[in-house]
């Protein structure tokens, strides 16, 4: 058997960035999409949460490490729930579900949602003071004090 180089026709191949949000693949009604750290995702930077309404979203950590964080509430985020992701689970995050996510440095995740998710139908809530700090103070009840303000210059 002789192995050749494998046309682009039949095979499309996209790297994880390094950090933040890039849709990788878009196809039909979904799209494949990473999450690499970023600063904005910092514990002491999380001022809000998204939701989707008009679809549920997919996460699976690959490496590393994330906390999702699950807002409850309709028009307001009520309670917030930290929930530890496992490598190689299926986080499915119902559609209309309030969530953010703290990652470590190291961390990537993939994330499979529909095309068409975007701004006009993801609203943003922002948090209040003591939610923030709520983040805030999960990540380093979790994760360790040493670990929740500096979790981009570790490694």
């Amino acid at each position: 058997m002789v192995f050749r180089m494998v046309p682009t026709a039949l095979l499309e191949i996209r790297e994880c960035p390094e950090e933040g949000y890039r849709p990788l693949i878009d196809y039909g009604a979904w799209r494949v999409a990473a999450l690499g750290p970023c600063e904005e995702l910092l514990p002491e930077r999380i001022t809000s949460m998204q939701k989707h309404d008009e679809t549920d979203e997919v996460f699976v950590l690959l490496r590393g490490r994330c906390l999702l964080f699950l807002g409850e509430g309709v028009n307001s985020i009520e309670t917030i729930y930290a929930q530890e992701m496992e490598p190689l689970k299926v986080y499915n995050v119902k559609r209309g579900v309030w969530h953010t996510h703290v990652l470590s440095t190291e961390a990537m995740v993939l994330i499979v949602e529909n095309r068409d998710t975007s701004a006009a139908n993801s609203p943003i809530q922002p948090l209040t003071a003591a939610q923030q700090a709520e983040i805030v103070e999960a990540v380093a009840r979790l994760w360790g004090e040493a670990n929740a303000g500096s979790l981009l210059s570790e490694g």
